[in-house]
């Protein structure tokens, strides 16, 4: 068996894995990047880029639909092609990974291990059977994969994930979707919007990431409308019949039903790549999950010379933050032991769905009932929306009683992603609610939804704040 010695070791050469290994050159260490599937990282595989790729498929074909609202008549009938709508996923797709696959072929081949890495104790690894590397440090980046439920894996080859969606040739007739977190509504949508017929089942009301319950509400009503939604299904059985699945459900009628589909779509999570590395051969102490506990400011494992980054530790699973978090850990093993706290950005989620939502900051799920206020604004009404007939949806925006100071949001309505990053922006500044407020407002525009919901919240920080104030007095 060959032998290795290098100052850090990275396992997987995704998102967080790159950004490590370049943290560490940069910082003049020997570096070594081991990868035992394919190159390309999971958003431009299989995630991000494809998805939206889809997506605006779905979108296009739905907006040729609408159009008679505003004197438009398109003439004829609006027709679908699922091979070319999939050629062309799959060819934007490919474009995408390639500028990875660029990025890793420019990496010198002596910084690059293929295979499966194990470690055999903190700081040794064994990659398959051919290599023994000796490392001063090593990071975690291995990514995550689709979990599936053991009810379901029954369903064979009928039962596919978010992976396999974007190796389709065509699209199928009739598919059902279990889960409607970021990926099934994402998907579910763009499936229903591009002629499939779709049935999303979830459980416990989740929808989207969601936690405030009346923007989680307002969400659901507007889907409802437009496919089959239930987020606290009753899926009583699920059966593979030939090439199709069966499933067996209460309706939201309350009648059971059963109905057959082509595939079953399973977007219900997914589990972080660390249950193969060997972890018992560590002094890691690991939580319920089985993932290394680790303190996500250094990205630090304990007190050990191992670090963990990217969907790997199940923190924040997204691209940017697997960015930062591999460049936090890149850095912090190349300074080790001398490790330091790296920016962890303000929180921001981003779901693809029409009307788009944003998860801002602190959501109304981690706040202490109590200590804030809740801006709003329903878009129903709010003036550039609705000549947009885009004017669906709301907006809770929240703020610190005390300090007056903005903690988050949460959203569903038009152009989510871009107020999301504005109040992305303002949370990371610790501003203030009046001081958004003096911030510039254009006329026309969907931000001032946005304002009226500052407002809003200012309007009952001044209640609040002079309760609190007499309160104060009568306690003097």
């Amino acid at each position: 068996m060959k032998t290795l010695q290098t100052d850090i070791a990275v396992i997987g050469a995704g998102t967080a894995g790159l950004a490590a290994y370049r943290a560490a050159k940069a910082a003049g260490k020997r570096a070594l990047l081991i990868e035992g599937g394919p190159y390309g990282t999971t958003c431009a595989r299989v995630g991000c880029m494809p998805s939206k790729l889809l997506i605006a498929a779905a979108e296009a074909a739905h907006a040729a639909a609408h159009t008679e609202a505003f004197g438009v008549h398109v003439g004829g009938e609006i027709s679908v092609d699922g091979v070319e709508v999939m050629d062309r996923v799959k060819r934007e797709r490919d474009r995408f990974v390639g500028f990875v696959l660029e990025g890793v072929e420019n990496i010198p081949a002596e910084d690059k291990l293929r295979g499966y890495a194990k470690f055999v104790s903190d700081t040794v690894l064994r990659v398959d059977d051919h290599t023994e590397i000796h490392a001063s440090r090593v990071v975690i980046a291995t990514g995550s994969r689709p979990s599936v439920p053991p009810p379901l894996r029954a369903l064979g080859d009928r039962l596919v994930v978010n992976d396999d969606v974007f190796a389709w040739d065509g699209l199928p007739n009739r598919v059902a979707v279990f889960g409607p977190g970021v990926i099934g509504l994402e998907l579910g949508q763009a499936l229903a919007r591009l002629g499939v017929e779709v049935r999303v089942f979830g459980m416990s009301g989740s929808l989207g990431g969601i936690s405030d319950p009346q923007v989680r509400q307002t969400a659901r009503r507007i889907f409802q409308r437009e496919f089959y939604l239930d987020t606290d299904a009753r899926v009583l059985e699920t059966t593979r019949v030939g090439d199709e699945v069966e499933v067996r459900y209460i309706a939201l009628d309350n009648s059971e039903r059963t109905e057959r589909f082509d595939y079953a779509l399973v977007a219900t999570g997914r589990r972080p790549n660390v249950d193969s590395l060997g972890l018992e051969n560590t002094s890691l102490e690991l939580n319920a999950q089985g993932v290394p506990v680790f303190d996500r400011l250094t990205m630090q494992a304990g007190g050990s010379p191992i670090f963990i980054a990217g969907d790997a530790n199940a923190d924040a699973p997204l691209l940017h933050e697997a960015a930062d978090e591999g460049r936090i850990a890149g850095e912090n093993a190349a300074r080790f032991p001398e490790v330091r706290q790296g920016l962890r950005r303000a929180p921001l989620g981003v779901v693809f769905s029409d009307p788009q939502i944003a998860l801002v900051g602190a959501g109304h799920a981690r706040l202490v009932p109590g200590t804030f206020v809740t801006g709003a604004v329903d878009f129903s009404d709010q003036g550039r929306s609705r000549v947009m007939l885009k004017n669906r949806g709301m907006l809770h925006v929240y703020a610190d009683i005390e300090t007056g100071r903005f903690m988050g949001a949460e959203m569903i309505g038009p152009s989510a992603e871009h107020i999301g990053h504005l109040l992305a922006w303002a949370v990371q500044q610790e501003l203030t609610v009046a001081r958004m407020l003096e911030m510039p407002f254009y006329h026309p525009v969907i931000e001032e939804g946005l304002r009226t919901a500052l407002r809003d919240a200012a309007s009952k920080l001044s209640l609040a704040q002079e309760a609190l104030r007499q309160a104060d007095a009568e306690t003097v």
